[in-house]
Parts: C-alpha cells; structure tokens; sequence
C-alpha cells in the first residue's frame, strides 16, 4: 500500500494551495443512517469503536471499512478514518451485539485497535 506524506518548504505552500483549488469537484451524495450501520440514539444493542494506532495509511483504513461494514462508502470511511486520526477514536458501527462482534473481529484481524461495546 501507499503511504503519503507531505512536505512542504514554506515557499511551496502557494503553489500547493493553488494545486489543491484546480482539483475537479464531485457531486456530494447523503448517506443515509440506515446505510452505514451508524444511527442517532442509542437504539441499538452495540457499537464498533476503532482506536487511533499511528500504523495504518488512510488508505488501508478506507479499505478495511469499505470491507467489513456493511453499506460503507469510501467518503464516509475517509471521513471517520480522519475523525479517528485527529481525534484518536471513533465509532464506526451500531446494530446488533452479533454483527457488532463480528465486523469488530474482522476489523482486529486487519490491525486495527477495536473495542466493541
């Protein structure tokens, strides 16, 4: 897998932010609760919380997510996979204490540190 990294000398940073502005735009599409297994409340048996490690890429995050939780996007992935970066956890499924446990042993199996609660 790819792992990126960016380094940047102060007298890039402009030509950066211009790169970053030319990228093409993509239309942004609600994902619903139902589809990715997170929902509001506590209506639900269990949840999958997935710990910062500092070992994975994005990527192989993204991937892992797209893999084992159903109804996953990648933007939605990319999405908890940042939250999880920047905030040192996350809770990436809630439904039943079966699929709870087992999306949470698929996720482990990968690498990642995951409690199911």
């Amino acid at each position: 897998m790819f792992k990126t990294t960016f380094l940047c000398r102060p007298d890039t940073m402009d030509t950066m932010r211009f790169r970053m502005s030319t990228l093409p735009t993509t239309e942004v599409t609600e994902v619903t609760e139902q589809e990715t297994g997170l929902a509001a409340g506590r209506d639900f048996e269990a949840e999958v919380i997935v710990y910062n490690c500092d070992c994975h890429t994005y990527q192989q995050v993204i991937d892992l997510f797209c893999r084992h939780i159903p109804g996953m996007t990648s933007s939605k992935a990319f999405e908890l996979a940042w939250r999880i970066d920047h905030h040192g956890n996350a809770q990436v499924y809630q439904g039943t204490r079966k699929s709870a446990e087992t999306i949470g042993k698929k996720l482990a199996a990968g690498g990642l540190r995951v409690a199911v609660h």
